[in-house]
């Protein structure tokens, strides 16, 4: 006999989408936050380094390029550890409640720092801390927010809401780009390079703290309080929850992280961080128009996670991975070599569009997916520190491999090593299992 839906039955499940919906939105606008802070270093950097390094020392604006690039990715590896066994042994509110925290004084540093000519060689020393901060920060924050948003969305429909991760991961980037639009236009240059820069630094940190209080109103997840209340305090003699020693009885997982990313953030960094600069350096594409295509490209790559998202509920989280690998290897080569012949900005904007789209198949589930491979107790360091590390190796140097490569006059041979890169993820996506079956995420995991 079918079960009937009561009118009280279906108020309380609509009550507790809400719920679902309310976590979501605390988690992602936390999310969009901490992107925002950690692109505008970047956005702000031509204003502020004059600021913070002296005039024609070459070494000290070395160390400001360094500072973004180099410690910054060298961070979150550290930060997906250490946040990520603060996690799952804490929880996930209290990890992005501190994630936030950090994100919030590496921003007021910044802001408040004053410049090299009135505190000399302190104000670089501050800077680089303030990126530290930053990156440790971030580092967390993909870990934590991808096993709590995965945690606690509704069963059946946990690809869709884990989407919203890179919806608010891109829309932190374009807001850092769009602030620094309006700045330029209401304020001269020399009014951006004294002073302007600080705002986007004080709208981060001021937005971070209300990203705090948000947070400290979100729901613990079900799984993690299940979780707590079994042990895993490693008393017994086993391994503690978050422990290196739990994450490394899951070789397996730790391996199949390291695979389905490598090829998925070498493709998004190339088709998003790189492709800007792409455009100038060998289409001859103006840089504003450049940054318009890219900023353009970006909206619809935001638009399509959570379309994405909810298909890979339909059909399944590996059979949208198959599908990236195969197109991504296919579209790489075309696509990069006929955009290095044009400088029409529509024809580039299709370039660069079409390939985001292929890469919304793997962007907008990646972070579901890792976090469907481990149990509850190792969920956050497992996602995090495996995923960490492939894109501090992958994703940080996307841009030194294409400009090595560009240098030594054989560019293309960057083409074929994102393709070679993405074919070897395809592999993994062939040979690993399917992560949902559209049930609440368990303690313990299914394939262990």
């Amino acid at each position: 006999m079918a079960t009937q839906t009561t009118p009280a039955s279906a108020q309380q499940s609509r009550r507790g989408e809400r719920r679902v919906v309310s976590n979501i939105v605390r988690g992602s606008i936390g999310n969009l936050i901490e992107w925002y802070d950690w692109y505008a270093y970047t956005a702000f950097s031509v204003y502020f380094a004059a600021a913070f390094f002296p005039s024609g020392d070459q070494t000290a604006q070395l160390l400001n390029t360094a500072a973004v690039f180099a410690v910054g990715f060298l961070m979150r590896p550290i930060g997906g550890w250490v946040l990520g066994r603060y996690a799952d042994r804490r929880g996930r509110r209290a990890a992005l409640t501190l994630s936030v925290t950090l994100m919030a004084a590496g921003s007021l540093i910044v802001a408040l720092t004053p410049s090299y000519g009135a505190i000399g060689v302190a104000a670089p020393v501050l800077l680089v801390t303030a990126r530290l901060l930053q990156g440790l920060s971030v580092g967390g924050e993909y870990s934590t927010s991808a096993t709590y948003m995965s945690e606690v969305a509704s069963p059946g429909r946990r690809g869709y809401y884990s989407s919203f991760q890179y919806v608010t991961l891109i829309a932190g980037q374009l807001t850092a780009l769009g602030l620094q639009i309006v700045l330029q236009q209401v304020l001269s240059a020399a009014q951006m390079e004294a002073w302007g820069w600080r705002v986007a630094f004080v709208v981060g940190a001021a937005g971070a703290i209300v990203v705090l209080w948000l947070r400290r109103g979100m729901d613990e997840s079900e799984s993690f309080e299940r979780a707590a209340a079994e042990g895993g305090d490693g008393k017994d003699g086993g391994p503690a929850r978050g422990s290196l020693r739990m994450l490394l009885s899951y070789p397996r997982q730790c391996l199949v992280v390291v695979g389905l990313t490598m090829g998925g953030t070498l493709f998004f960094y190339t088709y998003t961080t790189y492709l800007q600069k792409f455009m100038v350096n060998t289409s001859g594409i103006a840089k504003p128009t450049a940054a318009w295509i890219n900023f353009f490209a970006l909206l619809v790559f935001v638009v399509l996670q959570p379309v994405m998202g909810l298909l890979s509920d339909r059909v399944g989280r590996r059979p949208m991975l198959i599908a990236f690998g195969v197109l991504g290897a296919v579209v790489v080569v075309p696509s990069l070599t006929l955009l290095s012949h044009t400088s029409d900005p529509v024809y580039a904007f299709l370039l660069m569009v079409g390939p985001l789209a292929v890469s919304s198949l793997y962007t907008s589930i990646s972070a579901v997916v890792k976090a469907e491979l481990f149990p509850t107790s190792i969920r956050a360091l497992g996602v995090g520190l495996p995923y960490a590390l492939t894109v501090a190796v992958f994703g940080g140097t996307a841009e030194y491999v294409a400009l090595w490569f560009k240098n030594a006059g054989h560019e293309s041979w960057y083409f074929y090593y994102v393709t070679a890169c993405v074919l070897i993820s395809l592999l993994v996506y062939i040979r690993m299992r399917e992560t949902s079956d559209g049930s609440p995420l368990e303690t313990e995991s299914r394939d262990h």
